[in-house]
Order: structure tokens, then sequence, then C-alpha cells
């Protein structure tokens, strides 16, 4: 390797490190501003709580044990309704790509369906599947399914034209189509619909879990609000966040890999 490349490598390595410090020092910065504005009543210590009383709370719900549930649970019903959704978008848009007819009709429903307010389906929910754990996989699945569909199925729709033309001109059957060009041409858009879908996943099992759950990020939360807690409330709030970004730098993760592979 040359040694301009491995100036190129320093430099990139710098200012991914800088980049890191000052996120980090942003963090720091905040929460200590935030800690003095509540000590010195700037702000009302009830209702924006202080980071020290937050931390607090989350390190005795780890030592009674209650937080390593809430977060079980709350990642077990993201990842099935996660996996659920991904699976069935997949399969719902190929059989839109192989049936043009079909995908024209449904398009207005879809458009429809995406525009609702899931929250408005609730209670419906909630007398369909019962007051359980289905009702908020239900509930997930309203949310990301329909983005799924539409992302990877535009993703099929952006393949090149001429690529396409080419394979049927050598006579390529559907199916050596949509292996050999279709869905790795659209690689880059599925794994940027597992981005969106995996926190649309979860912002739906968090609306779920404050319908119907007894455990739970968002049980937690709810219950906090209901008793005025508002310190448990902001607690379940940044393990939430926490969670989030653990969850999305997986997927991250999985895309750089898959990316690498292909």
């Amino acid at each position: 390797m040359s040694s301009e490349s491995l100036q190129i490598i320093k430099k990139k390595k710098r200012t991914k490190r800088r980049i890191l410090i000052s996120q980090i020092l942003i963090v720091i910065l905040f929460f200590c501003f935030w800690e003095f504005l509540s000590n010195k009543k700037i702000i009302n210590p009830f209702i924006f709580s202080s980071p020290s009383k937050i931390w607090n709370t989350i390190f005795s719900l780890a030592l009674t044990g209650e937080l390593w549930g809430h977060i079980l649970t709350t990642l077990y019903e993201t990842i099935l309704a996660f996996g659920i959704g991904i699976t069935l978008g997949f399969i719902i848009a190929i059989l839109l790509y192989e049936l043009p007819i079909l995908a024209k009709i449904i398009d207005p429903f879809l458009t429809m369906l995406n525009s609702l307010p899931k929250v408005a389906l609730g209670p419906m929910i909630l007398i369909w599947t019962g007051a359980n754990t289905k009702s908020i996989i239900v509930m997930a699945l309203l949310i990301n399914l329909i983005v799924s569909i539409m992302n990877i199925y535009n993703g099929f729709l952006g393949v090149d034209p001429m690529k396409l033309k080419l394979l049927q001109s050598f006579k390529a059957t559907k199916y050596q189509i949509l292996k050999y060009l279709i869905i790795p041409e659209s690689m880059r858009t599925i794994i940027s619909s597992l981005k969106i879908n995996i926190s649309m996943t979860l912002i739906g099992v968090i609306m779920g879990e404050f319908l119907v759950s007894k455990k739970g990020i968002g049980y937690l939360i709810i219950y906090g609000t209901q008793v005025f807690n508002l310190t448990l409330v902001m607690s379940g709030i940044l393990i939430l966040i926490i969670l989030s970004f653990l969850i999305y730098e997986c997927v991250s993760y999985i895309e750089k890999k898959l990316s690498k592979n292909r």
C-alpha cells in the first residue's frame, strides 16, 4: 500500500475519531446543563426531573431486576414484529412486481393505509386480538408492513431496464430474472428499508405497550405517567433512546456485512 493511501486512511480515522469525541462531548454537556438547570430550579425539577434522579431510578430498577424484564419484553416484541414485517413485505413486494395489474389496483389502498393514524385502530385491535402480545405485534405490523412493501417494491421498479431487456432477450425465466437481477440490484434499497422498518417497528411496539402491556418500556412510561412519577417516565424514555440506538447500530452492522458480501 502506498504512503498516500495510508495517509488517506489515517485522515479518515482521525475524522471519525473527532466526530465521535464531539458527539460524546455534546451528550455530556447536555446532561450537565440539564442537571445545573434542575438543581438551580431554573426549570421545574418535578416536571423535567434531572439526570442524577433518572440514573438513580434506572440503577434501582436494574438492582431489583425489573429493568431487564422490561427491556427483554420490548426487545422480543420488536424482533418478532420486525421479522414478520420484513418477510411479509418482501413477499408482497415480489407479488406486486410480478403482477403489475394487481399493483395498480391496490396502490391507492396502500397509500390510504399508510396515511391512516394507526392509534385510531387501537380499540379495534384490542377487540379483534385481545389485550395480549398479539395486539402489540399487530400494531407494530400495521406501522411497519406498508412502509416495507412500498420501499422494496419501489426498489424493484428502479432496476436498470436495459439489464432487464438483456436477460429477457436471452429467454431468462421470471424466476431467473428475479433471482439474478431484480433482488441483487435492489439489495441496497432492501437494506435501507431494514433501517426504516426497525425504527417503525419499535414505534409500533411502544404504542402497543401503551395500550395493553403489563411489561415493557412502553408500560414503564405509561405507568410513570399514571402515578405522576415523571422521573420514571424520563427514565423509560432514556432507556428507549439507548435501546433504539443499539438496535439501529445492529442493523447498520448487518448492512455493512451484506454490502461487503455483495
